[in-house]
């Protein structure tokens, strides 16, 4: 029964771990019987945190334009252990989410025309802030992409606060 459960959830999309063992849990396998599916399905490939931790960080991030730490708390969230998350999301190029954090910023912009820039850059950086971006580097494209409008950028925010 164990056997088919994690089958099953492993055809839908893949699943950590943790994930598998609670399904497990919820369906009232017993302890003995789980642990040794899981320790089996593990042997043989079909449940393999650090690869799974590694697709979720490149398919979030491309996909979603989330952050290093937006990702390491989804991945925290599914049960992931510390040290895969921590490999998983230090593998994501620092200057990969500059230009993603760039392009998030340039798709926008243009709806943020006609409000002051203070408006625009509270928006933005929020939007920024959401998908998991530190304060710094969010406040810093959001005003690099400003100034780029001719914007004079002097008297905005340098930080949450």
């Amino acid at each position: 029964m164990a056997r088919a459960i994690c089958l099953r959830l492993l055809t839908m999309a893949p699943k950590t771990r943790a994930q598998l063992a609670e399904a497990l849990r919820k369906r009232e396998v017993p302890e003995e019987a789980a642990q040794a599916v899981l320790e089996r399905f593990s042997e043989v490939g079909l449940i393999d945190d650090e690869a799974f931790a590694a697709a979720w960080v490149s398919s979030r991030h491309i996909g979603r334009g989330l952050a290093r730490r937006a990702l390491a708390q989804e991945l925290r969230h599914r049960g992931v252990e510390e040290e895969t998350v921590k490999e998983a999301v230090g593998r994501l190029d620092p200057e990969q989410e500059v230009e993603t954090a760039r392009a998030l910023v340039a798709r926008k912009l243009a709806a943020t025309r006609g409000a002051d820039p203070k408006t625009r850059t509270r928006r933005l950086a929020g939007m920024l802030a959401r998908k998991g971006y530190s304060p710094g580097l969010a406040f810093r494209v959001v005003r690099e992409a400003l100034e780029a409008e001719g914007l004079d950028t002097d008297d905005l925010p340098g930080e949450f606060g």
